[in-house]
C-alpha cells in the first residue's frame, strides 16, 4: 500500500490554508501532489520503509497532526495507485482509512459492484451511455469486449475505460506539481450588510491574487467567487475570463460583475473569497493587443508596485481605498 489521497475538511472560506497543510504532509514524504482546493496525493513507498510504519498507520499520524497543529480534520483513502486511493477516499470517514489491497483479485472485488460513474474520468454523459447498454457497474464494464466499449465511447476512451475498470492504474503522484489554483479570503469581524465593504473586500482579494500570480509568473483562466452568509450557507459563481491574465484590474472588474449579478440586497455576509484557476505559465499565454493608453498606464503602475513589493514586502503599496 503506497498511495494516500487526503482531503482536508477546510471551512468554505479557508481554502488558502491548503499550502500550510501541504507542508505538514511533506514532513512524511517529499512526493506530494496538491489537489486544490482541499486535497493532496502522497506516495509513501519510501516513507513506509523510513518510518517503519504502514500507510494506514501514517494516515493516522497525518490526521492527528492536522488536528493538533492546525485544528483541521481530514479523511484519507489508501490504495496501490492514485486512482484507487481516490476511490477509497469516497468511503472514508474521519478516523477510518479505507484500504484497497494491491492484489489483483482484491482490486477486482473492490471495483466489481460499484457504479460505473464512480470511475475517475467517467462523466455523466459517458455513464448514461454505458447504462443504456446495461453496463451500469464497473465489473460489467471490465467484462465487456473492448470493441464494444470503443464503439460506445471512442477508440482511446474505450481502451482507457477498460483499463480503469480492470483496476489498471497508470497514474502517478507528481511531486511539486504546480498549483492549479490560488485562493484568498476576507472574513468580516461581524456580519456585514454594507455593499461598499463587500466591494472593498473584493478589491483586496483581487489585489492579493494578482500580485501572487505575477510573482509566480502565472496567468489564470477562471475566477471563482464564494460568498458566505450569516446562516453558514454559501453562494459560488465562476466565470471564464476573456483571456488569461494576472492583472489586478481585470480580476477586480470580473469579481465586481459576479458580485453585482448576485443581486444581494441587505444580505448579511460573513466572508468573501476569490479563487483563480486554470493556471498556466505567463510566457505561454496569448493576449489581445491593445492601444488603450489608460490600460498601458495601469500596467506600468502595476509593474512598479510589484518591484516595490519584492523589495520592501507585500503590504508596502496598494490601492488607496484599502488604506482608508
Amino acid at each position: 500500500m503506497t498511495i494516500l489521497c487526503v482531503r482536508f475538511q477546510l471551512p468554505p472560506m479557508y481554502e488558502a490554508g491548503l499550502p500550510r497543510l501541504l507542508g505538514l504532509l511533506e514532513d512524511f514524504t517529499p512526493v506530494v501532489e496538491a489537489l486544490p482546493p482541499d486535497g493532496a496525493l502522497l506516495d509513501l513507498r519510501g516513507a513506509e520503509r523510513y518510518f517503519g510504519r504502514s500507510a494506514v498507520e501514517l494516515a493516522s499520524l497525518i490526521r492527528l497532526r492536522a488536528l493538533a497543529l492546525h485544528g483541521i480534520d481530514c479523511v484519507i483513502g489508501a490504495g496501490p495507485g492514485p486512482m484507487l486511493a481516490r476511490m477509497a477516499l469516497r468511503d472514508a470517514v474521519p478516523g477510518v482509512t479505507p484500504v484497497v489491497p494491491g492484489e489483483s483479485d482484491a482490486v477486482a472485488g473492490f471495483l466489481a459492484e460499484r457504479p460505473v460513474a464512480a470511475l475517475p474520468g467517467v462523466g455523466g454523459a459517458t455513464a448514461r451511455t454505458l447504462c443504456e447498454y446495461g453496463l451500469d457497474t464497473i465489473g460489467k464494464v471490465a467484462a465487456a469486449p473492448l470493441s464494444t466499449l470503443q464503439r460506445l465511447t471512442g477508440a482511446r476512451a474505450g481502451r482507457e475505460l477498460r483499463e480503469k475498470a480492470s483496476g489498471i492504474d497508470r497514474g502517478r503522484v507528481v511531486p511539486n506539481a504546480a498549483s492549479r489554483s490560488l485562493a484568498t479570503e476576507h472574513p468580516f469581524r461581524r456580519d456585514e450588510l454594507d455593499s461598499s465593504r463587500h466591494r472593498r473586500a473584493l478589491l483586496g482579494a483581487a489585489e492579493d491574487l494578482g500580485a501572487r500570480l505575477r510573482a509566480l509568473e502565472k496567468v489564470c483562466r477562471t475566477l471563482t467567487l464564494t460568498v458566505r452568509y450569516a446562516d453558514r450557507s454559501t453562494t459560488t459563481r465562476s466565470r471564464t475570463l476573456k483571456e488569461p491574465t494576472a492583472h489586478t484590474s481585470a480580476l477586480t472588474d470580473t469579481a465586481y460583475r459576479m458580485y453585482e449579478a448576485l443581486g444581494l440586497q441587505r444580505a448579511r455576509v460573513r466572508g468573501i473569497a476569490l479563487r483563480v484557476e486554470g493556471l498556466t505559465p505567463a510566457e505561454q499565454a496569448s493576449y489581445q493587443l491593445t492601444f488603450d493608453p489608460v490600460d498601458e498606464k495601469v500596467r506600468r503602475i502595476e509593474e512598479v508596485a510589484d518591484r516595490a513589493r519584492a523589495r520592501f514586502g507585500p503590504h508596502v503599496i496598494g490601492p488607496g481605498t484599502l488604506a482608508a
